[in-house]
């Protein structure tokens, strides 16, 4: 085995499941989140030279990630009529979620797709406000911005679901 591959090994067990959870916080869809996250890692050992250079590598997967998904979803929409029932997706898929992980999730589906982006760049892959920005190709001010907009848009529904829950019980 080579350096690189050392290299990109040592990447892969450290990153796989953190870019897993931020690309799975991003889709919403367990299975279609695994899919994209190997794609997104077989691309990276494809371009490994270029990709270890790169100042956030995590980030780097999960943007190519989520590109692979507009893609794909590009590619699906020309060939299927989209109807809204297609959208559910909180089925068999998240039977070890707990009911607090489901809420989460949720949530950041209401999200807008920049704010959910930068939720998942800065919370769950710990990038700072300019690695976040250099990933999304947009100026810090701007990733402060979603960011704040997205966590008190995220407090305002976690509130609004914990008081619901209290009314049901």
């Amino acid at each position: 085995m080579d350096r690189g591959s050392e290299d990109f090994a040592a990447f892969y067990e450290r990153h796989r499941d953190p870019c897993f959870r931020a690309v799975l916080a991003s889709v919403g869809d367990r299975h279609l989140a695994e899919e994209l996250t190997a794609e997104a890692f077989a691309r990276a050992w494809g371009h490994w030279r270029k990709v270890a250079k790169h100042p956030a590598p995590a980030a780097w997967v999960v943007r190519t990630a989520l590109n692979t998904h507009i893609s794909w979803w590009r590619r699906r929409r020309r060939e299927v009529a989209w109807d809204g029932a297609a959208e559910d997706r909180s089925g068999p898929a998240d039977d070890d979620a707990t009911a607090v992980d489901l809420a989460i999730r949720n949530a950041l589906r209401k999200l807008p797709t920049r704010q959910r982006e930068v939720v998942v760049l800065r919370v769950f892959l710990d990038l700072d406000t300019r690695g976040t920005a250099a990933a999304l190709g947009v100026a810090p001010g701007t990733v402060q911005a979603h960011l704040h907009r997205a966590l008190k848009a995220l407090r305002a529904e976690l509130e609004d679901t914990t008081e619901r829950e209290d009314i049901t019980r």
